[in-house]
């Protein structure tokens, strides 16, 4: 067995490890750019924190997920500021914004010179700006990823900057960071997490070491994302989230993803919808036509056995069946009140449209069996539709 595994240069996790960030940054360079989140203030404590290591600082804002527009100003902000070090404070559209401008403010010419897709595909030709990590919330894994994905208006679609150079120098996790996320934020980036992990689990590209932390990561989930949604103050909850997105984060790195994100992406490029809640509509049904698919057509495959461990540590059932593992998915997603993607503006005749995009993915690559042009129209539509039953 042959496989690679790459991550941040150093990760740091626990309550309190913000407190480490002046000094790793200081180290670093003496001008940082801090990039944060639609609420600034949250990071005053950090550029205290910075000031106090004399370190300059300079701020960016982002309000959504990072477009090419804002990246551009971003970028001339860096720039300006003589930005020798970024700081990523936020959620994951705030980290992958932070990790985009320290690859680009060190290299020269135009963004479309390195996206994937759009673009034109360059690799970066120069070493980025050291980048600092700092997540917010607990879902996308991104402080330890080495791309960003950026959002073209332009095309209607997400893209990835992406370099094995763009892993963050450091990734500071503090779960007390996580503690004042508001309900849909938790519940939207823990249905992300739960994704990744896995999707990563049953990816092509699972291997030995990521097969280890999606299985820490899934247990952690089950038993905690209801927990930190309906009792946001449970610190060993929070902690449990944020160790499960760390551990996403890790294993779709290295091992990919599948149809989720396949879709996730393009789906996203249409409408406004939280990323996380993209996924939690997606991955129950994708999960079923994965499972159906693979019994049709590769009944012998070890992503059936893969599914079967997944399904007995969400319900807890050593007997736990796909019909028990898929209606527990269901329910969660139910539990947390996850609206269906119309509520976004996504219409069933957008599904003809997706659909093709969504089979070019890169994600669909590592799904773990080919799906048809029929079944992911059918996973679409009930994405985008329903509602789910309440329990009673």
């Amino acid at each position: 067995m042959l496989f690679e595994f790459g991550t941040a240069n150093r990760i740091i996790f626990g309550a309190g490890a913000i407190e480490r960030v002046g000094r790793l940054a200081a180290d670093l360079g003496r001008r940082a750019l801090v990039v944060t989140g639609r609420s600034p203030e949250r990071a005053d404590a950090l550029v205290q924190q910075l000031k106090k290591h004399d370190v300059l600082v300079g701020r960016f804002s982002v309000t959504g997920e990072p477009t090419l527009g804002l990246l551009t100003e971003g970028l001339s902000q860096a720039r300006a500021h003589g930005a020798d070090v970024v700081i990523g404070f936020g959620g994951g559209s705030v980290i992958d914004t932070g990790k985009a401008l320290a690859a680009l403010v060190n290299n020269p010419g135009d963004i479309m010179d390195y996206l994937e897709v759009i673009g034109r595909g360059r690799p970066l030709t120069n070493v980025p700006a050291p980048c600092i990590a700092v997540p917010t919330t607990a879902g996308t894994g991104a402080e330890v990823t080495c791309n960003a994905v950026l959002k073209s208006t332009e095309h209607d679609v997400k893209v990835s900057l992406r370099s094995p150079m763009m892993f963050p120098r450091f990734a500071v996790v503090d779960p007390e960071v996580t503690l004042s996320l508001p309900p849909p934020v938790t519940a939207a980036t823990g249905m992300d997490a739960l994704t990744q992990l896995i999707e990563a689990f049953v990816s092509k590209r699972s291997n030995p070491l990521t097969d280890s932390l999606c299985r820490g990561g899934i247990k952690r989930v089950a038993r905690s994302l209801r927990t930190v949604y309906f009792q946001p103050d449970d610190a060993e909850a929070r902690s449990d989230m944020s160790l499960a997105s760390l551990f996403s984060g890790l294993a779709l790195a290295n091992a990919g993803l599948g149809a989720v994100h396949g879709i996730a992406g393009p789906l996203g490029g249409l409408c406004d919808a939280p990323h996380g809640a993209i996924c939690a509509k997606l991955l129950p049904t994708v999960v079923k036509a994965n499972v159906q698919a693979l019994q049709i057509r590769e009944p012998t495959s070890a992503a059936l056995v893969r599914y079967q461990e997944v399904f007995r540590w969400l319900t807890g059932s050593r007997t736990a069946t796909a019909t028990d593992g898929i209606e527990w998915l269901h329910q969660l997603v139910r539990d947390l009140q996850i609206p269906p993607l119309s509520d976004y503006g996504l219409q069933p005749s957008d599904t003809a449209r997706l659909v093709p995009q969504a089979q070019k993915a890169s994600s669909m690559q590592t799904n773990p069996v080919s799906l048809t042009a029929a079944e992911l129209a059918e996973i679409l539509s009930e994405a985008i539709t329903a509602r789910g039953l309440v329990r009673k």
